[in-house]
């Protein structure tokens, strides 16, 4: 699947509203996407010493919406929670 159709599959299943697309809930998402085709890449690579890095600053900007969505809004935090383990 090309890289924009997965963009806009994600966006289409994790948005609040018909225009979302920058909510926390549309970020997680997304990071939640990177995040997991880099531990594949890693996998694969383990001495990829630079994707290394960038897949710990995505689950740190993960972390940080996250925190905020908790902050924000506990049943949406939840909510999303769910749908990210599933």
């Amino acid at each position: 699947m090309k890289k924009t159709a997965s963009k806009a599959k994600i966006i289409a299943s994790a948005r609040v509203h018909d225009k979302d697309t920058g909510s926390p809930e549309v970020q997680i998402s997304l990071l939640q996407q990177n995040i997991n085709s880099l531990s594949s890449h890693l996998k694969k690579h383990p001495k990829d010493v630079d994707a290394k890095r960038g897949l710990l600053e995505i689950v740190a900007k993960r972390r940080k919406l996250l925190n905020y969505l908790e902050k924000k809004s506990k049943k949406r935090f939840n909510a999303l929670n769910k749908k990210i383990k599933a």
